[in-house]
């Protein structure tokens, strides 16, 4: 192979190599109006388990792993309708376009009530003593009902865009 050619070939191969590898060197940020409200993305200690109606037991959002005194983050843009103790807990609630709710708990809230918030805004600090996992985040969404739909707990994991796209082939025409 002559010189030239292994340049070439080494120029357009080389990427490849480099892009398949084991180890990724960054990850893409995630799409969508709505993220991980803490960061880095989070394990999940227990799913959102909706009750067959809204008195019966059930877990309505998800508990995410954190630390004491993490930073906790606005998962989309809304205004902060409130912040405060509910339960001896400490919580922070956002309002979201499209009449959605999230709440964060517990959390000592750095933002009022009244405050707009984009996604990514710091809201305040993790602390300890969510019952059943210690130091973590419960994350819940609710839909706060309107027109057609009425008020109902949702999952807030639904918000972030998890499953990677899928195309399928267009058959010809």
């Amino acid at each position: 192979m002559s010189r030239n050619r292994a340049r070439l070939f080494a120029a357009a191969f080389l990427p490849l190599v480099l892009l398949t590898g084991a180890e990724p060197v960054a990850t893409a940020a995630p799409a969508g109006p709505f993220g991980w409200p803490l960061q880095p993305r989070p394990t999940v200690l227990r799913r959102f388990d909706k009750p067959a109606q809204d008195w019966l037991p059930g877990h309505r959002g998800v508990d995410l792993a954190g630390a004491q005194g993490q930073a906790v983050l606005a998962a989309g843009d809304g205004i902060v309708v409130f912040a405060g103790t509910v339960a001896d807990k400490p919580v922070v609630s956002i309002d979201h376009p499209g009449g959605l709710r999230t709440t964060y708990e517990p959390v000592r809230a750095e933002v009022s009530v009244g405050r707009r918030v984009t996604r990514g805004t710091r809201i305040g600090t993790l602390e300890s003593g969510h019952e059943g996992c210690g130091t973590c985040l419960h994350w819940g969404l609710r839909s706060e009902g309107g027109g057609r739909r009425r008020r109902e707990y949702l999952d807030p994991l639904g918000l972030l865009h998890l499953a990677p796209l899928r195309l399928k082939p267009v058959a010809p025409p």
